[in-house]
């Protein structure tokens, strides 16, 4: 790349920035477990400390701050002996029982000092999924907002099996900031963004990602380490979330003390998704992305199409199989012959009737009960 190209690609970066990060006035940030903890896995409390001084600022300057903490689990590690995270089920559980009570009582003791009151927010999946529950954490969450408190929020890891078997603070930060919504996620982690030959000659950090691809999927790794889970790919994952949500996100480093200042100034920290314009509404978000699947529909080219380009609703005709088991209202996933789920939607009949063929001539998925992926 020429000095003329480079100073071009300079303050492109800059104008994406600077046009994604204006007027951001609430925000969720997500502070990963290798941010918190030091190498004994105990809660490093001056590390902490510097962060929770940054969160400090952003409220003083009149910013909505929301924190999704991991390191509960972490924490408990160190607490009762362990070198690695543990495998078995209820050996994390009481890691994360004992833990999340440290964590938070380090939470309210740092943010006193700067006259904040904090709020433990602890969620299942289960919270966000149904709906009279998702209502009500956003509410919850709003009104806490509106008193001036900083709420904590973390999954319910003592008691949630599936959450820790399978889910990751990356994933509930983004759902978090697609649920209230947020003006802008940033995920705080060890490294300084999404970078490029990563562990490799000439590392280089990748300043602003306009889509999700292939080539960017290889880019992000896993994790190695003893009490994260994730890494990289898992960012990624909840940057899919976030920006189809019409949200940017920011992955930087939580080691260096003004990270946040410089992200909201627009300054060239980190790695910046960019949202899409065609945001999802609230209820489309819920569909999407705050549901496990219950089954699958796999559609013809035609219905493909149908629903793709023309915003048509999904009509028995069009499904070509169908797998699991779901009952009418279940959220499934819309895959075509190849297996490739393009789409989401509610089922209006249960999986035995699709198999059947005994389905009335109306829709089985009604396109305002549909979200293309």
């Amino acid at each position: 790349m020429s000095a003329l190209d480079s100073r071009r690609a300079i303050c492109y970066q800059h104008t994406v920035r600077h046009a994604l990060l204006n007027n951001i006035t609430r925000i969720v940030v997500k502070l990963g477990t290798g941010v918190l903890t030091d190498s004994r896995k105990q809660i490093d409390p001056a590390q902490l400390e510097q962060i929770v001084a940054q969160i400090a600022a952003l409220r003083q300057a009149g910013k909505e701050v929301i924190v999704v903490t991991s390191g509960a689990v972490g924490a408990g590690m160190g607490a009762l002996g362990y070198e690695t995270r543990p495998n078995d089920l209820a050996e994390k559980q009481a890691c994360a029982a004992v833990g999340q009570s440290r964590l938070m009582a380090t939470y309210e003791k740092l943010f006193a000092k700067h006259n904040l009151v904090v709020a433990q927010v602890l969620l299942t999946h289960d919270d966000l999924e149904h709906h009279e529950r998702h209502l009500a954490a956003r509410n919850t969450l709003v009104t806490l907002l509106k008193h001036g408190v900083v709420p904590i929020i973390n999954e319910n890891d003592a008691v949630s099996s599936a959450e820790i078997k399978f889910g990751d603070n990356d994933k509930l930060s983004a759902l978090v900031a697609s649920l209230l919504p947020a003006d802008l996620l940033i995920i705080l982690t060890t490294v300084d963004g999404v970078i490029e030959n990563f562990s490799k000659a000439n590392p280089k950090t990748i300043s602003v990602i306009e889509q999700i691809d292939e080539q960017l999927e290889k880019i992000a790794g896993g994790t190695t380490s003893a009490t994260a889970v994730g890494g990289m790919a898992s960012k990624v994952q909840a940057a899919k979330i976030v920006i189809r949500s019409g949200i940017p996100l920011v992955i930087a480093s939580g080691k260096k003390k003004n990270a946040l200042a410089k992200v909201l100034a627009g300054e060239d920290e980190g790695t910046i998704f960019v949202a899409q314009a065609d945001k999802l509404q609230s209820r489309k978000r819920w569909i999407a992305f705050f549901h496990h699947p219950k089954g699958a529909l796999f559609v013809d080219d035609g219905a493909k199409v149908a629903l793709r380009e023309k915003g048509k609703s999904l009509l028995p005709p069009g499904v070509a199989r169908c797998e699991g088991e779901f009952a009418a209202g279940d959220v499934v996933r819309i895959c075509d012959l190849e297996g490739t789920e393009f789409a989401r939607g509610i089922a209006k009949f249960d999986s035995a009737a699709v198999r059947a063929r005994k389905l009335p001539k109306e829709e089985l998925v009604h396109r305002d009960d549909l979200v293309i992926l």
